[in-house]
């Protein structure tokens, strides 16, 4: 199953900028990772480790997951955790999204924020919780997969 994205035109800083600007030393590997994520939105790690590994040889699979993972904690990147797939990372942070996910072919697809009541975007009960965001994800083939099937 491949993973593409679908998203509009890139709208994210230069890596030494986002970098610094989140408080991460700028490096040789973290700007290429950077940029790979920038050019492959909803990319496994695996899959950024593919588009930067040929321009730096040196660079190890654990590199780019460290650099992802103090990403993440920094707030520049956010997790996508598909049931059944492998974690995903998107550069767009800044607002409350949703996605969409091929089941058949692993397209992804940025959506923005549901509307209206379904599918239950306002919990029955909050417990308490003063919410935040909610992350959706819906299921379903593709144009392309349902054109194909």
């Amino acid at each position: 199953m491949s993973t593409t994205a679908v998203q509009g035109p890139s709208r994210h800083p230069v890596a030494s900028e986002a970098l610094r600007d989140a408080g991460l030393r700028v490096t040789q590997s973290r700007a290429a990772v950077y940029a790979a994520l920038a050019a492959h939105p909803h990319a496994s790690a695996d899959a950024l480790f593919a588009a930067v590994g040929p321009l730096m040889p040196r660079l190890s699979r654990q590199s780019v997951y460290n650099a992802l993972n103090d990403f993440a904690d920094a707030g520049i990147v956010r997790r996508i955790e598909p049931a059944g797939q492998s974690m995903l990372f998107e550069l767009r942070v800044s607002d409350n999204h949703h996605h969409l996910i091929c089941t058949d072919c692993g397209t992804v697809a940025d959506v923005d924020c549901a509307v209206g009541h379904a599918p239950c975007l306002t919990p029955s009960q909050d417990h308490g919780f003063a919410i935040a965001s909610a992350e959706v994800t819906y299921w379903g083939l593709c144009s392309a997969c349902a054109a194909a099937a």
